[in-house]
Order: C-alpha cells, then structure tokens, then sequence
C-alpha cells in the first residue's frame, strides 16, 4: 500500500515551528535536489528534464512523461502546448486524475498547487511516486515471501530488503546507519560479492569518500544512478526520505558485464553459532546444533573437528542450507561429561574464536528453572492479532518445551514454536475467541512454575 502521508515520515522530535519556519533547512535543500534528480533519471529517457521543480511542472507536459514513463501506460488526452493557466491545470488534473485510477493515495495536492509551485505540495507528490514505482510495486528478487510484502509498509519492506542483502551489519534506519559510508560500501559488495570488498577496513571518518567510492562503484557497475551526493547522503541533517530514495534503486540493479570483482577469502570472517558451539549449556546425549556462517569470508569449504574429553577426534558433517548468508548446519551427541574441542575450518584455516571449548555435563533436566514471559502471556491481547511469548530454558538443562493454549471453549489454538538461541523457544499464536485462555507450558513433561498462566483476550474495537 503506499498509504503514506508525505508528512509523517518528518523528523517527530523537531517541533513544527522550527521545522516549518527553517524554508532553508539544509534537509529541505538535500530533498528538493534528491528528488529533482530522481525525475530527470526517468524523464531523460524522454530526453526531457527538471531544471526547478517549482516552475518545471507547471505546465502538466513533464509530469505527463515521468509518469507514463514510471506506470509505462499512457495517459488520456491533453494540451500538447499548455499557453494559458486553463490549459496548464486540465493538464495537472489529467495526471493526477490518472494517478487516483492507478490507487495512489493523494493527500491536499490539486492541481492548482503545481501549477502555482507550492514546492511542500510538489515535494509530497514526487514522494508519492516515489513511494509507489520504487518501493512499493516492483517485485524484488530474494523477498521470502508475497503476503509479506502486502503487509509491511513501503519503509518496512525497503529496511528488511537492506537487512537481509547485509547481515554482517546492524541496520535500522534510514538516517545515522548511512553516516560513513561503510554500511553504503557493505551494500555495494554483498549485492555484487567483490565489487567493493574494502568496506570492512575503511576509516569512517573517512567518511565523504568511502561514500563516494561506494556510490561511484554502485553507479559504474549496478547502475544505481546517483540521485544524492556524498555530501548530502552523509550530511547530519539529511532526511529518511532523501536516504530511501536513493536506496530504493539498490533491490532492481544488475551487475553488469565485466565489472573488476576482486573477492576476498578471510577464513576469520567465517562465524559459527548456536548451543553446540557455546562454552556451557550442553547435556550428555541431548543434540548440540551450532551453524556456521561463511557470507563474509569469500569461496571456500567447511571442515569441522570434535574432540571428546579423551581425546579421541571425529570429523562432524557440514550440511550446506544453500541460502543468502551461505550457512552450515552441524550437530553432534556428546556421549560422556566433560570439555570437548569444536575446531571449525574454513578454505583450510581457522574461522573466528575456533577451537571452542564446550563444557559437556550430565545433571537431569529441571523444568523449575524454565521461565516464560512476553506479552502474549499478558493483558491487552485482542482477538485475530498475533502475538507470542519466549520460554527461557538455558539454565534447566537439555530437553523439550511443550505448550498447549486452551480458549473459553476448551478447544486448542493453533501456535507454532520456533527455536531461537541460547536455549530460547517463541511461542506464537493468534486468538480467534475473546475470553479467558489458559496457556500450558511443559518442558520434559511437567509443567513449568506459573503454568497454566490465565490470559484474557480483548474483543478489540468494533468498526
């Protein structure tokens, strides 16, 4: 949906006056020159241009060609030679008119704001197609599922796009995470493995040219053209909006032929995690899992060694999952108590913190030391919205959680558990019934402390 008011992505922490007053505020100028770019990239297929987006689409020609260029459908009848103001706004109204059949939510822009460069309205309108053509319609390769895509907002599905194509980096935002070109060079290279390989050494305080290397990079060889400048990208006061529009060209780019790919083998950068590989938590005969994860260290293969507390050494089977982060699963079943050695290779050398000591004991399981908490076990749950809760099993001991959720009627709802680290299991279910609910949670077969837990579902708002 591109139901996103042009206004709300503003910066909320900056009150309105100042923000409103400031007509030179450096975001205000870093905007206008983003998104006049952003036009001239489509409209030069036309061989037309923006020199001001104030008076340049007054007449309704220019906005005509940029949006049958970005709906790739023609428009209906208009004045080829708009003299007079009549003309001018019968051809903005046949845009926008054209804009409403393509259910794109218009918010207070009429024709008689382009045409007298109301430049906040006419900035609200570029946003708009930008938030629609760029973001929101085009289908992008790797995306898990369509029904996501539905659900998230334009923001949400550009950020979780970003985060799976770099998950070497903690990126939340479209504002400070962009600041020194690292994560800008991260994007580049894991879109193109190769292409910009130095972005783990770069300085960040280098910070205009690491981002222009990465930007001058993405345009020569991704064709990701550079509507911002590193200057701007990397200017304290730029905007999310600026940022999204610029990163909302990475999802469709292509490598292109003969680019100068210079990959890196790092077995360092290799990673492995999960229960099999932590220094305690194990249990004589439980499964001990761990993944490694190669993404970062280049081409190569995966050897893993155990070796028990005797000494004796085995080689473990590396089972590839064939997916972007180009991880291993391993597991093996410690047959006696004591301190194994995990030793992980990759292309022949040691990955990152390998060999790991891992601390094997054989004490039983205590479902007394199990804790659940989260808010699907707490007040303000409402009917058909989803909602979950962790069951905290590391300090209990190997075994496995059961939970059963019991509505008014004493029928089961559907839930489904998904392991997550260090011991941690989320149990997620959604409520079809308003009511009392009872939520059972097992580890080995007992109850854990506080279980049943009593939940009282909300019949939320009636519309």
């Amino acid at each position: 949906s591109s139901d996103v008011v042009y206004g709300e992505f503003y910066d909320e922490d900056m009150p309105a006056t100042e923000r409103e007053l400031a007509e030179d505020a450096p975001w205000k100028q870093i905007q206008k020159n983003t998104f006049t770019r952003w036009c001239n990239e489509h409209l030069k297929i036309i061989n037309k241009r923006l020199g001001s987006l104030e008076t340049d689409l007054s007449d309704g020609l220019r906005l005509i060609g940029l949006i049958e260029i970005l709906s790739q459908k023609k428009m209906g009848k208009h004045n080829k030679r708009p003299n007079f103001r009549q003309m001018k706004l019968e051809n903005v109204s046949v845009a926008l008119k054209f804009l409403e059949t393509e259910r794109i939510k218009l918010v207070s822009i009429d024709s008689k704001a382009i045409v007298d460069g109301n430049l906040k309205l006419i900035l609200g309108l570029i946003w708009t197609l930008i938030l629609h053509y760029s973001i929101s319609m085009p289908m992008w390769d790797e995306e898990e599922e369509p029904e996501e895509k539905s659900q998230a907002t334009p923001k949400q599905r550009l950020l979780g796009w970003i985060q799976n194509k770099v998950p070497q980096m903690p990126i939340t935002n479209f504002k400070g995470n962009w600041q020194d070109g690292t994560a800008l060079g991260a994007l580049v290279d894991n879109c193109a493995p190769g292409l910009c390989p130095d972005w783990e050494d770069w300085d960040p305080n280098n910070k205009i040219d690491n981002t222009a290397e990465a930007m001058k990079l993405a345009d020569e060889w991704l064709g990701v053209p550079q509507v911002i400048t590193p200057e701007e990208i990397t200017n304290p006061n730029v905007d999310e909006l600026s940022v999204m529009t610029y990163l909302s060209q990475f999802p469709k780019s292509t490598l292109k032929p003969g680019a100068p790919l210079r990959p890196k083998t790092n077995s360092k950068k290799a990673r492995a995690y999960g229960k099999g590989v932590e220094p305690k938590g194990c249990k004589v005969g439980a499964p001990a899992p761990f993944t490694v994860e190669t993404i970062a260290a280049g081409n190569g293969d995966v050897l893993v060694y155990l070796t028990n507390p005797e000494g004796h050494k085995e080689e473990l089977k590396a089972t590839p999952n064939n997916d972007k982060l180009k991880t291993f699963n391993v597991t093996y079943y410690p047959d006696m108590p004591g301190e194994y050695e995990v030793t992980i290779l990759f292309a022949g050398a040691a990955i990152h913190k390998s060999p790991f000591k891992v601390q094997v004991d054989d004490s039983p399981a205590d479902p007394s030391k199990v804790t659940a908490k989260g808010p699907g076990l707490m007040p303000g749950n409402i009917v058909n919205h989803p909602t979950h809760f962790d069951v905290f099993t590391a300090e209990a001991g190997a075994g496995d959680v059961d939970v059963v959720i019991e509505d008014p009627t004493g029928s089961d709802v559907p839930m489904e558990l998904e392991e997550k680290s260090n011991g941690t299991v989320r149990a997620t279910y959604t409520p079809q019934v308003d009511g009392p609910h009872k939520i059972y949670v097992e580890f080995t077969g007992e109850q854990v402390p506080r279980s049943p837990f009593n939940v009282d579902i909300s019949p939320g708002m009636l519309c």
